[in-house]
């Protein structure tokens, strides 16, 4: 459903309207088998560029519709309420756009942008490994430089549509300590890369997750992004805005979630009258849409400091840890609200929870989150 919100744009309320009319047509019909299949939407990003919600954040000059990025959020949670696997694709394919928007050359804008605004080539995000998740400067994949480009050697893990994506923001050591670390843009198809097979998750299914194995493969200098050693710092002010995403994506999901029981509880009846009636289970689903707007709330309020060009990392950490515990809470509920029927596959209330839970893991743990947040507050 499309919630009662105060928009920061007139345009914002056409592109939650364009949403809510593409899903209903072309990701509600198929969501439940794509994600029980593990099967992969083929075309929905293309026809996602077309019709604009891939380029909302993004400047007017580089080819974006110069919407605010909490625009961009609200369309993203509205996104997330009908396919939450879509949706974190969408907001990890804003995080490699931004890079390129932010820190690419006027040659690398001109050869990039338009395909990723457009949707015709999907990015991907490159930057956790094995053994070095929120840790960003423990990273060992290296990048070695050499006459006209650099050999790429070493493991990534945890690409969202790793092996489908077109373009990579891989992140990779030319150096030691935390100034050893660069960006590149690195192509999906490249000799001497190769992808496992997609995780077998407990959520998110229908987008798969992988890892990226580079053995010596070389990718041209003019691939480098920014500057050599400068890698930590576009990884660290990313994961920021991507926190952002994250949050709206679980907001989302919440508000999906809440919906359902919602709906549920004026239908079934018990001792005669609504479930939802019965004084326990209308304050269990009041706690819930106090949880979803809260949620709600956390994030906006992130996003409009960001709009303004105030420092948002605080805000971004507390949206990430609100929004998705909120989530985590309110899937479980909803599948307390069911009941039995809630514990089976004839409702996606159980599907709803099992991907409320990776939401507190990635783009940072939520006690990650706990300890920024912590820093922010003793700096």
């Amino acid at each position: 459903m499309t919630v009662d919100r105060i928009f920061p744009t007139p345009q914002t309320a056409d592109f939650i309207d364009a949403v809510e009319d593409f899903a209903t047509r072309t990701m509600d019909p198929v969501v439940d088998q794509y994600e029980r299949e593990s099967r992969y939407p083929d075309g929905l990003f293309q026809k996602l560029g077309e019709i604009g919600l891939l380029s909302l954040p993004f400047a007017e000059d580089v080819g974006g519709m110069g919407q605010p990025y909490e625009s961009y959020l609200q369309v993203l949670e509205q996104i997330a309420q009908h396919w939450s696997s879509v949706a974190t694709a969408v907001s990890v394919h804003t995080m490699a756009t931004s890079a390129v928007v932010k820190h690419g050359t006027a040659e690398q804008q001109e050869r990039f942008l338009p395909r990723m605004l457009d949707g015709s080539a999907i990015g991907g995000y490159s930057l956790s490994e094995p053994h070095a998740g929120s840790d960003v400067a423990a990273l060992q994949c290296r990048a070695q430089p050499q006459d006209g480009g650099y050999r790429i050697s070493g493991e990534k893990s945890w690409i969202t549509h790793g092996g489908k994506a077109d373009l990579y923001i891989l992140f990779a050591r030319t150096g030691h300590g935390s100034r050893g670390v660069s960006a590149f843009i690195a192509p999906g198809e490249t000799e001497g890369l190769s992808f496992s097979p997609s995780l077998d998750k407990m959520g998110l299914s229908a987008v798969p997750t992988a890892s990226a194995y580079w053995d010596d493969a070389l990718i041209d200098a003019d691939r480098l992004l920014g500057h050599e050693g400068g890698g930590l710092s576009i990884a660290l002010g990313a994961l920021d805005s991507g926190r952002l995403g994250i949050a709206a994506i679980a907001t989302g999901l919440a508000q999906a979630a809440l919906d359902l029981a919602v709906r549920y509880a004026k239908e079934r009846e018990a001792f005669g009258r609504a479930i939802l009636d019965h004084q326990g289970i209308a304050f269990m689903l009041a706690d819930m849409a106090a949880a979803v707007d809260g949620a709600r709330a956390m994030y906006t309020d992130a996003a409009r400091r960001r709009d303004l060009g105030l420092p948002f990392t605080r805000q971004a950490s507390v949206a990430k840890l609100v929004a998705t515990d909120a989530a985590m809470k309110v899937t479980t509920d909803a599948v307390q609200v069911l009941g039995g029927a809630g514990y089976t596959r004839d409702y996606p209330a159980e599907r709803y929870m099992r991907e409320a839970k990776v939401m507190q893991i990635f783009e940072g743990t939520n006690q990650i989150q706990r300890l920024v947040i912590a820093r922010q507050l003793a700096s």
